[in-house]
């Protein structure tokens, strides 16, 4: 789609703001360096910020034969953020302040046989009402609240259009959650939030091309191309999980057989210590996150049916990372999500391992392969930016004396 003007004073505007969190206190002229635009125009775009209270002035740095600089640093009090990761087991949502710290935290258990969208969005609103009481902020200071659901989707409309492990087809979950819940909302998927969390301030952070491998229930990569997350044409990049793996392989919820996500994502790493030891204690057979934590437990005391589970697990995981890299030629790939963060180090170490096996040679010299550093849920924290973008967007719409956008943030952020 052709941008408009005020689309890409919006993204400036973004950028300018996503460079001031990362950097608190800068000045103007290391923000015309970093986003690459003209001193003047960063001067313009402090000028709104500053207005809209997002920022504020912290004083001067001395510059070199010149008149001192004047720095600015983010205004953590000058609004709230909300970012919410439905998962397939588990709702989680945080609250964080303008700076994107964490202030509230709330989880809501999502047991088998309770996925109907609308008790998924009770979920929702229960522990969004949570996050807001706990932190005591008034209504009005909460700037939007960011979905991430699994899946494809329409970030427009603001529809879930495919979640195959639920078997959700055109949900309009935003419209059910606005009944709920009084905030701006704006969707997406956790590949894309994931992505920007690591493009923020994780691994991915000074990388112009990254992978970001979610590993949970499902499986996908969050894609930053180009310095940017890279969405495709229909918002759909990044379904590395329903790509095939093993000819004629396991049964995917997608329909096909072979899927990555079969063999990887949770799921199927019980099948893969299932099918290794039926009977083993490690197995949870109803509780994905207690057979993966148990597995981890066994592969640190040196359970042999531990390691040789996570070590068949990363033979996969490395083939299906090894065509990333080759594809790609990334400068990172990041091991995101609960599966990632849960097995640790001995699941990078053998990933790695299988990666070399199966990439090739140049594009490999050029990837380093990370365990995600993000301190806090990298979903949430990447769904608060979806809000924040949101937020910055509807303040380009009202300048520009256009009717903000509904309380469902139907129009899409500029990223």
């Amino acid at each position: 789609m052709k941008r408009t003007s005020r689309d890409i004073r919006t993204a400036n505007r973004y950028e300018v703001l996503r460079q001031i969190i990362a950097s608190s206190p800068t000045s103007r002229q290391e923000l015309a360096a970093a986003t690459g635009l003209s001193l003047a125009t960063v001067a313009t775009l402090v000028g709104e910020l500053l207005e809209l209270g997002m920022i504020t002035e912290v004083g001067f740095e001395d510059s070199a034969g010149g008149r001192p600089r004047g720095l600015v640093a983010v205004n953590s009090s000058g609004g709230a953020l909300i970012g919410v990761d439905i998962a397939e087991t588990y709702v989680r949502v945080e609250l964080f302040d303008l700076a994107l710290t964490v202030l509230a935290r709330a989880d809501e258990d999502v047991r088998p046989g309770e996925s109907r969208p609308e008790q998924v969005v009770a979920h929702v609103a229960a522990a969004v009402g949570s996050v807001v009481a706990q932190a005591g902020v008034e209504a009005a200071r909460v700037l939007g609240v960011g979905v991430s659901v699994p899946g494809q989707v329409d970030r427009d409309g603001g529809i879930a259009e495919y979640a195959p492990n639920w078997d959700w087809h055109d949900v309009p979950l935003l419209d059910l959650l606005a009944e709920h819940i009084a905030y701006p909302l704006y969707l997406d998927n956790p590949l894309r939030a994931c992505a920007v969390a690591e493009l923020w301030f994780g691994a991915a952070r000074g990388h112009g091309d990254a992978v970001v491998v979610n590993l949970g229930t499902g499986v996908g990569a969050g894609l930053v191309l180009g310095g940017g997350v890279h969405r495709g044409v229909s918002n759909s990049a990044g379904e590395w999980g329903h790509t095939t793996l093993v000819l004629d392989g396991r049964l995917c919820h997608c329909g096909n057989h072979g899927c990555v996500e079969t063999y990887v994502g949770a799921p199927g790493i019980m099948l893969n210590l299932r099918e290794l030891s039926p009977r083993s204690p490690l197995l949870h057979p109803e509780d994905q996150t207690a057979t993966v934590r148990a597995l981890a437990d066994g592969v640190a005391a040196g359970d042999p049916v531990a390691l040789k589970v996570v070590r068949d697990t990363a033979r996969y995981l490395g083939a299906g990372i090894a065509d990333l890299v080759n594809l790609l030629n990334p400068e990172v790939v990041v091991l995101s999500s609960w599966v990632a963060s849960l097995l640790g180090e001995p699941l990078l170490d053998e990933v790695r391992a299988s990666v070399a096996r199966h990439a090739l040679r140049r594009p490999l010299a050029a990837t380093e392969i990370v365990l995600s550093p993000v301190p806090t849920d990298p979903v949430c924290l990447g769904a608060a930016t979806f809000a924040l973008e949101g937020a910055l967007q509807s303040v380009g719409q009202r300048a520009a004396g256009k009717r903000a956008p509904t309380a469902k943030g139907r129009t899409a952020p500029p990223s």
